[in-house]
């Protein structure tokens, strides 16, 4: 397992983004306060790194990276459903679930989206509640309303 370090722009809430691969993918993405010293990464890292400047930046809409992905099977089908979600647009836990054939399995996806392990990436932060209003986020809510905000800018310029 590899580990690496992004430290996104200055107004994203989060100081680091700590970033962990395997021999097929993205395994984890995880908001971290400190960074320590990491070795320099390999090819699979640095394309992890580059998709992660690149969206931050504003230049990458859509992630195309390889995932290594534990989680149940119903999981994985949620997670999949997000990947589908728009740049920049909202789908409410509702919506993902019919979306997976599943509509009364709102909750059960609400779970999965708190499961994910690969925020940003699977943009899990892309589902609001059916008001509107943004529910909750791993990263917690600042996060959530941070990469929002940026999207929208982002497609506003």
């Amino acid at each position: 397992m590899i580990l690496a370090f992004f430290k996104p722009p200055k107004s994203f809430p989060s100081p680091y983004l700590a970033l962990r691969t395997d021999d097929k993918g993205l395994v984890s993405l995880d908001f971290v306060t400190q960074a320590p010293s990491t070795p320099k990464p390999d090819i699979l890292m640095q394309a992890v790194l580059e998709a992660l400047e690149g969206y931050f930046s504003g230049g990458l809409k859509n992630f195309d990276l390889p995932l290594s992905l534990e989680g149940s099977p119903f999981e994985k089908q949620v997670w999949h459903a997000l990947q589908n979600i728009p740049y920049a647009q909202t789908r409410t836990y509702q919506e993902i679930a019919h979306a997976i054939n599943k509509p009364k399995a709102y909750r059960a996806v609400g779970n999965a989206n708190h499961n994910n392990p690969c925020p940003i990436v699977i943009p899990c932060h892309r589902v609001v509640l059916k008001n509107g209003a943004l529910g909750g986020y791993g990263g917690g809510v600042a996060i959530k309303a941070w990469l929002l905000e940026h999207e929208k800018k982002v497609l506003e310029q």
